[in-house]
């Protein structure tokens, strides 16, 4: 994603604002005193907020792409329902397999498949859960399905609060059974993370956080879903870490 000139004013008043905000802190928080603010035209204050400044972020990166994200605050829970996205894991592309299986297999490896489903119900396979970094053995059953879940990067209630009530009935649908949006991941992760965005859930696997948050920044940008000031500002803090995180495109 390449930038205009007209671009950087904006982007310049929006790091301006962070750099307030962090003096403000100092001040609350008595690293700063009023004198010491005062001095800081002579560089102190100045060289202190230069090692907090976000990193330049390349072109095409996912932290570039946050700046791209609407900021809005987030809009009542009301009238949300999981059929509001159409019915779960539904065979969007037509292959014959529903959605969960599609990304069990897609995510899982050493995979087993029931017989005469034509390779579609996986019965047994291995993650490397991105999660929590742990190995996963998954078997199908009853007692046994639920160690492996599939995740909505973006989970759909925080979509239905940040655009998705606008969206038309298919781009709900799509958007459920988007691979982009889609993990198979650790069961009780999921259940920890809940509906919760960037600013209040991240994977206890930290090495596996910048590639997550790139991946709700993609599909929020996708489906021109908004982001709060606070998720904003998380997004931010991940992806400075990984200034060269791209942007994925699919799933």
């Amino acid at each position: 994603m390449t930038r205009s000139s007209s671009d950087r004013p904006a982007r310049t008043r929006r790091r301006l604002v962070r750099l307030a905000i962090v003096a403000v802190v100092l001040l609350v928080t008595g690293v700063f005193t009023l004198d010491g603010l005062a001095r800081s035209t002579e560089g102190t204050l100045s060289s202190f907020l230069a090692g907090v400044t976000a990193p330049e972020a390349s072109p095409g990166s996912a932290l570039a792409a946050v700046d791209d994200l609407a900021v809005k605050g987030r809009a009542p829970k009301t009238g949300y329902d999981r059929d509001e996205f159409g019915p779960a894991w539904a065979d969007v592309d037509r292959n014959g397999c529903d959605t969960r299986n599609d990304i069990l297999a897609r995510d899982l490896t050493e995979v087993t498949y029931e017989e005469g489903t034509h390779e579609c119900i996986v019965l047994t396979g291995d993650l490397a859960d991105p999660f929590t970094g742990e190995a996963i053995a998954f078997q199908r059953g009853q007692k046994t399905s639920t160690a492996v879940q599939i995740d909505h990067v973006v989970a759909l209630s925080d979509a239905w609060q940040k655009g998705a009530q606008a969206l038309g009935e298919d781009e709900r649908r799509e958007l459920a059974n988007d691979p982009l949006n889609l993990l198979a991941v650790d069961g009780p992760s999921n259940g920890a993370k809940g509906d919760g965005d960037t600013a209040s859930w991240l994977p206890p696997n930290t090495s596996y956080r910048c590639e997550y948050v790139a991946r709700q920044v993609a599909v929020k940008l996708r489906y021109e879903l908004w982001v709060t000031t606070a998720e904003q500002a998380a997004m931010t803090d991940v992806l400075s870490t990984c200034p060269d995180e791209t942007l994925p495109t699919a799933g």
